[in-house]
C-alpha cells in the first residue's frame, strides 16, 4: 500500500471535528490548525497530536503532504490557493468556493502546479447513493422521470452563506453524478425571515437535456430533521433517507394501471437494499488519502466542485429574479475562433483554444478542455474531464479517454491506444476505477502504440509505433517493443542521440548529459544560439 500520506486539517470546529477524527483514525493525521486556543487544545487532549495557530505554519510543515479544508466558507479559496501554491495536495470541505470563477481558479492552479484537489462532496461515498447509481446504470428503475430531494432542519444558522449555498450542494452534486448530466435550466424561489437578504428556505427546479426534472427543497427553518432523496423511473421507485436507520434505502414497485380509461395507483410495501455499513466521510478520507499517494484523479475532483457551483449560481441569479427560469451556463462556452468541421460534434461546456482545428466525425465532450492550435484529425474522441495542452496534434482514430492528460506539444499517431482501467469487463461498471495517465509536453507517441493507465510518459519522450507502454518513460526516453522497453535517447528536434555518457545531436546540435538512467539538456555557449531559435 506504501507509505500514508500526511495530513494537516485546517479548521476543528463543527464539522472539521469530523475531519480530525477520521483522517487520525486512518493513521494520518499530521497536525490541526485553528485560530482558537481551546479547538487546538480539544485535538491535543483527545487525540495527542501536533497542532498550529496558523495556515502558515501547517503548510511550512514539510511532513504535511496535504490540507484538509474545514474553514467557513468565506475562507476556502484564499486557503486552498494557498496551500496549492505552496506544493500541497488539497481537500476543500464543500462549497470549492464561493464563486465559480474561483473554482476555475483553483483547478488550473492544481494542473499547473500538478497537485491533488477534490471537494467534500460526501454524498458521492455513501454507500445509499453509490446502490442508487448501480440501480440507474442497470435499469432496474426504469429510464428516470423525475428526482425529489429535501434537506431540512431547524438551524444550523449561518450568515456568511445561504441556506441554498450551506444545504444544496450536498443534493446538487448527488443529482449530478447520478443523472451523469448538467441542467440545461433552473427555476429557484426563497424566502428570508430571519437575516435580510440571507434566504432561510429554497425550493429549486432543475431541467435536464434528457427531459428528467429535479426538485431540490432546503431549509433550516423547519420543525424536524428530514433528509431524502427519491427517484421515480418509469418502472420502479427508488427512496433514499439518511435519518433512518434500517430503513435508509428503499426499492418500491409502485405502478399505476389504467381502469376505465382512469389512472390507478398501485402501491408496493417496498423493498429494503441492504447496504454495507460504512462511514461515508471515512470512505470519502480513504479516498482522497488513496488520490494523494497514487496520484489518481479524484471522483469529486475540483472540476466536479466547479460544476457544482456553477447550478448554485444559476439558482442564485433566479432567486434574485424572483424565481425567473436561467439558462445555465457553463464554464468555458466555446469559442469562435477555432474551425470545426460539419460532422464534428463539441458539447456545451467545453473550452476550445483559438486556432485549433477539429475534423470529421469528432467528438469533444462536455467538460473537455483544448488547448490553442491543437489539430484533431478524423474520428478523435476526448472524453469528459480531459486536458489538452496547446499546439498538441492528434493523428485520426484516437480517444482521450477520461484520466487521460496531454501537456503541450505532444503527438499522438493514428489509432494509438489509451486505456483507463487495468482490467476492463464489460459486464462490470469501473468508472470510478479510472487512473491517470500524463504524458508531458513534447513527447511523441507513434501509430498504433499502446499507453497503459497509470503511466507518466516524460518530456520529449518517443514511443515507437506498436510499443504497448505499462510503466513511467523517463524523459527523452526512446521505447520499442512489447512490452516496450528503453533502446536510447531522443533528441528534442526528433532525431536519435548517439551512445555517450555526453551526447550532441547530429541534426540541431544539442548537447545532452545522461547519468543515472536521467537524460538533460545541457546548455552552453555553442547551443545557446539553437536553443533561442528553437524557443
Amino acid at each position: 500500500m506504501g507509505d500514508i500520506p500526511r495530513v494537516a486539517v485546517i479548521g476543528n470546529g463543527y464539522w472539521g471535528k469530523n475531519l480530525v477524527r477520521n483522517f487520525q483514525k486512518l493513521k494520518a493525521l499530521e497536525c490541526v490548525c485553528d485560530m482558537r486556543a481551546e479547538a487546538l487544545a480539544e485535538a491535543e487532549d483527545k487525540y495527542g497530536v501536533r497542532t498550529c495557530a496558523t495556515l502558515r505554519e501547517a503548510i511550512a510543515d514539510p511532513r504535511v503532504q496535504a490540507i484538509a479544508i474545514a474553514a467557513p466558507a468565506t475562507k476556502h479559496f484564499e486557503i486552498a490557493r494557498e496551500s496549492l501554491l505552496a506544493g500541497k495536495d488539497v481537500y476543500v470541505e464543500k462549497p470549492l468556493a464561493l464563486h465559480a470563477s474561483e473554482g476555475r481558479e483553483l483547478v488550473e492552479l492544481a494542473h499547473r502546479k500538478g497537485r491533488v484537489l477534490m471537494v467534500g462532496h460526501i454524498l458521492q461515498y455513501h454507500p445509499a447513493v453509490l446502490a442508487l447509481k448501480q440501480l440507474i446504470e442497470s435499469g432496474e428503475l426504469g429510464r428516470i422521470q423525475y428526482i425529489h430531494s429535501s434537506r431540512l432542519n431547524l438551524g444550523k444558522l449561518r450568515t456568511e452563506e445561504n441556506i441554498l449555498w450551506s444545504f444544496a450542494p450536498h443534493d446538487i452534486s448527488a443529482i449530478l453524478y447520478l443523472l451523469d448530466e448538467a441542467p440545461i435550466r433552473i427555476t429557484s424561489n426563497g424566502g428570508t425571515y430571519l437575516n435580510s437578504g440571507i434566504p432561510d428556505t429554497t425550493l429549486t427546479t432543475c431541467e435536464f437535456k434528457s427531459g428528467v426534472r429535479a426538485h431540490i427543497f432546503v431549509s433550516w427553518l423547519y420543525p424536524f430533521k428530514e433528509q431524502k432523496l427519491a427517484i421515480i423511473g418509469g418502472r420502479k421507485m427508488a427512496v433514499f433517507d439518511d435519518v433512518e436507520t434500517d430503513r435508509k434505502l428503499v426499492l418500491y414497485s409502485h405502478r399505476i394501471d389504467w381502469v376505465n380509461r382512469i389512472p390507478v395507483a398501485r402501491k408496493d410495501e417496498g423493498q429494503v437494499i441492504a447496504l454495507p455499513s460504512l462511514e461515508p466521510l471515512e470512505e470519502e478520507c480513504a479516498h482522497f488519502l488513496e488520490c494523494v499517494r497514487t496520484r489518481q484523479k479524484p471522483r469529486t475532483d475540483g472540476e466536479n466542485g466547479v460544476r457544482v457551483l456553477e447550478v448554485l449560481e444559476t439558482c442564485e441569479e433566479s432567486l434574485k429574479k424572483n424565481g425567473a427560469p436561467v439558462e445555465v451556463r457553463l464554464a468555458g462556452k466555446v469559442s469562435a475562433k477555432f474551425f470545426s468541421h460539419p460532422s464534428a460534434y463539441i458539447d456545451e461546456g467545453c473550452q476550445v483554444g483559438d486556432g485549433t482545428n477539429i475534423w470529421h466525425f469528432s467528438h469533444i465532450m462536455r467538460g473537455a478542455q483544448l488547448g490553442k492550435n491543437c489539430n484533431l484529425g478524423q474520428n478523435v474522441v476526448v472524453s469528459p474531464g480531459c486536458r489538452i495542452g496547446n499546439n498538441v496534434k492528434i493523428q485520426n482514430n484516437v480517444s482521450i479517454y477520461t484520466g487521460v492528460e496531454l501537456e503541450d506539444d505532444v503527438f499522438c499517431g493514428p489509432s494509438m491506444v489509451f486505456t483507463n482501467v487495468i482490467n476492463p469487463r464489460s459486464h462490470i461498471v469501473r468508472r470510478h476505477e479510472y487512473q491517470r495517465t500524463l504524458v508531458r509536453k513534447g513527447a511523441s507517441i507513434g501509430a498504433n502504440a499502446t499507453i497503459v493507465c497509470g503511466s507518466t510518459i516524460g518530456e520529449y519522450a518517443f514511443i515507437g509505433a506498436g510499443a504497448v507502454v505499462t510503466h513511467d518513460v523517463p524523459d527523452h526516453a526512446l521505447m520499442l517493443g512489447v512490452p516496450a522497453q528503453q533502446v536510447g535517447w531522443m533528441c528534442y528536434c526528433g532525431i536519435r542521440l548517439p551512445e555517450s555518457d555526453v551526447p550532441v545531436c547530429a541534426a540541431c546540435g544539442r548537447r545532452y548529459q545522461i547519468a543515472d538512467g536521467v537524460c538533460g539538456f545541457v546548455k552552453d555557449h555553442a547551443t545557446e544560439g539553437v536553443e533561442q531559435v528553437a524557443a
